[in-house]
Parts: structure tokens; C-alpha cells; sequence
């Protein structure tokens, strides 16, 4: 089905769902049609106290309507960050779903780092957002793609444990030496498979991984070197950098080796030889060495057949692990990573169905708060209306 005929479909449909089903379908019909006009939606920015210090968020909230809940949207590693303009447009589509929306500022993804020590602002959000008037001590939880890994970290710690209620993960990962041998090699392959798939990896996961680590090396000229190689890689894969190599030391040889390499029978070997400051990192961010029995939360999976960055079979390995009846996983055809295509009807059935259950947990997690709102009436017994939030500054770059 083509994106023009798909989109009408789905408005058609969208307009004869009663309650929540509208709900759904309006999210899933506005994801797909692109951002919303700016009126719809306010943006302002907030601050408050984390570990270490202040934190930064933008909040999004729907202008017309009351947000039901509160949910942590986490950027993806790009160097517009929480500004990313295709987060900005999914952050407002879910504020029009009576979502209180923070997305937090978390530097390492802008710089194009990825480190276990994120958890700890993904936590501090989640703090907030579920002591917030949006909430009652609990809230949501989405992540894309690499920021998948810190964000179960942060829902796993026993301070934030039981703040999250929900976690959507989209494009995620389990395994990080899987996921090295895909971004190197194009090798993949299924939880119980002992033969390789092979794709054709998107470049940007093994340039990314070069600059994430490259801060991470002893050495200041090896440090300097591989920053420059992955900047200029990332601004264009056939850019000429075979004088920086050749002035690389054992350390960033170490690191190019890896990231060039093409046979996933080597990968194990590669990754010894790394420095053992990259090696930690690595084993810290992967989460098939953690205990995720613990977690709390309710996981949503959400993986693309056709995903160039993260192998699909990641997400399964992760509902694998995580804790039975508490995860469900949506695989589609049409996710090109995070970016979603033309919808055929399967793919439209499950996304509708995933954003059906999200939107529950919006509801009872709003049902909770009117419960304890009852439960605890301000001084005089008098439970004051919800209403909505004031008119804040509009949108702006």
C-alpha cells in the first residue's frame, strides 16, 4: 500500500474508532502524516535537581487538552539532540496523545558517544517526570536505538526501579558484540542459529562506535586521529583518510582494525585486542551481561525487518531475556531503523495494536493518579479540577 492511499485509509478508519482506538489511530495516522502545526502544541524548557547537578528537559504538552500521563522520550545519538527534528515531531505527536513529554538533554548522544553512565540523566528524568503534576510517582519510558541500552539501565536502578510503568524500545539492542559483528560485517543471526544472515549494514553504526571510543584511548594523538577519521567518514563513507591511519598508534590501530574488518569469525579476537578503557565501556553497555530480571516495567519492542543499523534479531534475543509475560514484541516490515515506511496492511495492524497498548498505559497510569488524587484531597476535602496547562512560549528552533 502506498504512503497517499495508506494515509487515507487510516484517516477513514481513524474517524470511526470510538475512545481510545481514536486515540491510536489519530497517533499512528500523525506520526505517519508528519508534524503537527505548532499551535497544537507547547514546548517550554524546565530544569531540576540531579545527580551532580542541575538537569535540563523540554517539556511538551497539548495546548486544547489535559495530559493524562507522563512519559521520558530519550534522543538518539545525533548531534541535534533533543532538537533532532524528527524527535521534535514524534515528542508532539505524542503530546496530541495527552502526553506530558520531557525529553532530556543528554550530551553524550549529541557528541555522538554512547555510555552506561547516560543511565544516570535517563534516571534523573524519569525522577522527575514521575513526581511531576502530570504523574503519580510513575511515568513512561520510550528510547531509540542505541539509547535503548542506557535507558533499561536507568528503569533497572533501585532508586528508578519503580518509577517506570512502561518502556517503549524502538531499534534496540541486547548483545554488543552482536551487534559489532552487524554494523562491521552485515553478519547476523538468529537467538539458536549457528549460521550467519548477512545484510548490508548502514555505515554511520561503525563510524559512530569509532568517535564514541575514540575519547577513550590514553593516547591524545590516537584520541585526535580516529575523531577525525569518523568525522570526515560520517560526513561522507569514500572520504580519503589513509594518511591519518598510517600515523595511528597500537591503540587506534587496535579500534580501525575492528570497525574495517569484514569477517564476523574474527570479531571475538578484535574485540580483546581493544584497550581495556573501550573494552569496559562496551561490557557496561551490554546488556546481555546484565541481570534483567529485576526490571520492572512493562516492554514494548519495536524492531524493522529491514533495520540497516540494529539486526531485528536483537530485539528478539532481548524479549528473550527480559522477564516472561511482561514483554511484547512488534516486528515490521517497513522501520527502516527508526524511520517508518509506507505501511501495508500487517505492519498498520501491528503498529495500530502496539499504539492501542501504549495508550493504555497512558490511561491507567491517569486512572492511578485520579485514584490517589481521591484518596488524598488537599486540605478541606476538596479534590480541584485538573485543568489544562496555562499557554507557554510557542515552538521554536
Amino acid at each position: 500500500m502506498g504512503t497517499a492511499l495508506g494515509l487515507l485509509v487510516l484517516a477513514v478508519v481513524v474517524a470511526a474508532l470510538p475512545g481510545r482506538f481514536y486515540d491510536a489511530g489519530a497517533l499512528l495516522y500523525g506520526i505517519a502524516a508528519g508534524p503537527p502545526g505548532a499551535e497544537r502544541v507547547t514546548r517550554r524548557v524546565v530544569t531540576y535537581a540531579g545527580t551532580g547537578g542541575p538537569r535540563r528537559a523540554d517539556l511538551y504538552l497539548p495546548t486544547a487538552q489535559t495530559a493524562r500521563a507522563a512519559v521520558v522520550l530519550v534522543p538518539g545519538v545525533a548531534r541535534k539532540g533533543r532538537r533532532d527534528p524528527r524527535l521534535v515531531a514524534f515528542a508532539e505527536r505524542l503530546a496530541l496523545a495527552r502526553f506530558a513529554v520531557y525529553v532530556p538533554e543528554i550530551a553524550n548522544l549529541r557528541a555522538l558517544r554512547v555510555s552506561a553512565g547516560d543511565a544516570v540523566p535517563i534516571a534523573d528524568a524519569l525522577q522527575h517526570a514521575a513526581a511531576s503534576e502530570y504523574a503519580a510517582g510513575r511515568a513512561g519510558l520510550m528510547a531509540l536505538s542505541y539509547a535503548v541500552g542506557p535507558a533499561i539501565l536507568a528503569a533497572l536502578r533501585p532508586d528508578t526501579r519503580e518509577r517506570a510503568a512502561f518502556l517503549v524500545a524502538i531499534g534496540g539492542y541486547y548483545d554488543a558484540e552482536a551487534v559489532v559483528t552487524f554494523f562491521t560485517t552485515g553478519a547476523y543471526r538468529a537467538p539458536d542459529a549457528t549460521d550467519w544472515a548477512r545484510s548490508e549494514p548502514n555505515p554511520y553504526g561503525k563510524w559512530v562506535f569509532l568517535h564514541s571510543n575514540a575519547g577513550r584511548l590514553a593516547d591524545p594523538g590516537d584520541r585526535a586521529r580516529l575523531t577525525e577519521i569518523a568525522r570526515r567518514k560520517l560526513a561522507d563513507p569514500n572520504a580519503a583518510v589513509t594518511r591519518l591511519v598510517d600515523q595511528l598508534g597500537p591503540e587506534g590501530r587496535s579500534v580501525y582494525r575492528l570497525v574495517t574488518n569484514d569477517d564476523p569469525a574474527r570479531v571475538p579476537d578484535l574485540l580483546a585486542e581493544l584497550p581495556d578503557s573501550v573494552r569496559s565501556e562496551l561490557a557496561s553497555l551490554d546488556l546481555s551481561r546484565h541481570n534483567l530480571s529485576a526490571l520492572e516495567a512493562r516492554v514494548y519492542l519495536v524492531h524493522g525487518r529491514d533495520d540497516a543499523v540494529i539486526p531485528y534479531t536483537e530485539s528478539i534475543a532481548l524479549k528473550r531475556a527480559l522477564p516472561p509475560g511482561q514483554v511484547e514484541l512488534y516486528l515490521v516490515d517497513q522501520l527502516m531503523h527508526v524511520e517508518l515506511g509506507p505501511l501495508g496492511l500487517a505492519d498498520g495492524y501491528r503498529m495500530f495494536s502496539l499504539v492501542a497498548r501504549v495508550l493504555a498505559e497512558r490511561d491507567r497510569l491517569h486512572q492511578q493518579r485520579t485514584q490517589d488524587a481521591a484518596r488524598n484531597p488537599p486540605d478541606g476535602g476538596i479534590v480541584p479540577a485538573i485543568v489544562p496547562a496555562p499557554l507557554r512560549a510557542p515552538l521554536a528552533p
